[in-house]
């Protein structure tokens, strides 16, 4: 990714206006809690705000306020524009050798072509944002930038007022209170066309069987009604406490929080190498350590369960082949063990070639069979005609990239989107030529559990 990295004297900021700049600049903070600093943009930055908190918990990033924003509203299409307006300004970036690289976080929708009027009628089929102030720890160091990308001519001024604002935040997480952040009061769960979902499943294996597909994922929605209205922090206090193993995102926009804790890694590249997993195939956990070990071999055993895993494995394997070189594989699948839910799990690694950013691959692999199905073309045919819902940006990638080229995308499951007092929770699974409608009605519970509990919500069992 073309840079232009160049020492920062005040003398930088008043250069001619009408020419596009990114400004960054960084200062070591101690030890701030990454909620309570989301917490301190509320009052003023309370719709543009994300969190991002990687699975092993080496980086966490926290993005208040806009800096700029990319959005699409395109197809096919939406990965190139993202990727060629972040181009764009990643040449106009002006640092110094140790600021941190500034970030881009957002995501892209499951299906750009879904026409169904939804909740999700205000996130375009991209978006992406640049923020005004990013806290990022790595590795256990707190750092904290703020970023400016301007065409003015009072950028110097401009940048000032960042900096106190940066201070005024910075002292609001490290010396203000936080609340008690109990769980939601919820009222109601509605099943959201539960007797559409029972007909397409059954409708979709019968086309399989029928021979024209080989596996189509079909999801469903439940919506949790609150008593009062629930704050984002809240959903993401009780979402990163109780599920240890998962990404956890969230992203604001226009008074909804789109957040949820996943187990799947859809792309990362670190210094030009290149990682995804294929997650594919699962059940549920057991009540003692000798009851998940017998489930976890049920599972690995299974034959539904490894074809559809066999399906992401292959799918994943063709992309790394035709974007990467060094390419490595495991021969078998092993198992990935969250609270709620054990999957099938094989790492895919290799050298990312000259030329290629995270868009590339992120457009080469979504939606992987995992999520949309085999062909990807029929299956997206089918899951438009069968679901009676917009999957909004639940199942598709969301993720960050950094002006170095570095980044990483994850597949938004285990997900919903908070809508002041209300949430709609997302689930599915991949049916093929054997799947019965009870069983995999049963293990959309399953997957509804963890953000359901999140969000005080209770399953029998």
């Amino acid at each position: 990714m073309n840079r232009k990295l160049t020492a920062t004297p005040e003398s930088q900021l008043n250069i001619s206006q009408n020419e596009l700049r990114f400004f960054t600049e960084t200062v070591d903070a101690g030890r701030i809690s990454p909620l309570a600093f989301f917490e301190a943009g509320d009052s003023c930055y309370k719709d543009e705000r994300f969190y991002w908190q990687n699975a092993d918990k080496t980086l966490t990033l926290v993005g208040i306020g806009h800096a700029t924003v990319l959005e699409s509203e395109g197809a096919d299409e939406r990965f190139s524009q993202i990727s060629a307006s972040w181009k764009k300004l990643c040449a106009a970036l002006i640092k110094e050798e140790n600021d941190k690289e500034p970030v881009l976080f957002g995501g892209f929708s499951f299906d750009p072509k879904s026409v169904k009027n939804s909740v999700w009628s205000s996130f375009p089929t991209a978006y992406f944002v640049v923020p005004s102030f990013q806290l990022s720890i790595t590795n256990g160091k707190t750092a904290i930038s703020i970023n400016l990308v301007t065409e003015s001519n009072d950028a110097a001024e401009q940048f000032e007022g960042l900096r106190i604002e940066r201070d005024r935040l910075i002292h609001i997480a490290q010396v203000e209170e936080s609340a008690l952040l109990l769980k939601p009061e919820v009222v109601s769960i509605e099943e959201l066309s539960k007797e559409n979902y029972m007909k397409s499943v059954e409708g979709v294996t019968k086309k399989i069987n029928n021979g024209e597909a080989e596996k189509v994922v079909i999801a469903r929605s439940v919506k949790l009604n609150f008593a009062d209205e629930v704050s984002a922090v809240t959903a993401l206090h009780h979402i990163s406490n109780e599920q240890q193993e998962s990404y956890h995102f969230g992203l604001q926009k226009e008074g909804q929080l789109f957040f949820g804790a996943t187990p799947e890694r859809l792309i990362e590249i670190s210094n030009g190498r290149a990682y995804s997993a294929c997650v594919a195939g699962s059940i549920k956990r057991g009540k003692s350590a000798a009851e998940d070990r017998e489930l976890g071999d049920e599972l690995i055993d299974d034959s539904k369960n490894r074809e559809e895993h066999q399906y992401v494995v292959n799918m994943i394997s063709q992309v790394f082949q035709t974007f990467c070189t060094d390419v490595m594989i495991s021969k078998f699948p092993r198992l990935m063990k969250v609270r709620d839910i054990q999957h099938l799990f094989t790492p895919v690694e290799g050298k990312v070639e000259q030329g290629t950013d995270i868009f590339s691959l992120v457009q080469a692999l979504h939606p992987t069979p995992a999520l949309g199905g085999v062909p990807r073309e029929i299956a997206m045919e089918m899951i438009r005609s069968e679901e009676d819902m917009d999957r909004g940006y639940y199942a598709g990638p969301v993720g960050w990239t950094d002006t170095a080229g570095n980044g990483e995308f994850a597949v938004a499951i285990r997900s919903a989107l908070l809508d002041r007092d209300s949430a709609y929770l997302y689930a599915g699974g991949g049916i093929v030529a054997d799947s019965e409608s009870e069983k995999e009605y049963d293990e959309t519970w399953v997957k509804f559990r963890p953000v359901m509990r999140a969000l005080g919500g209770k399953l029998n069992g």
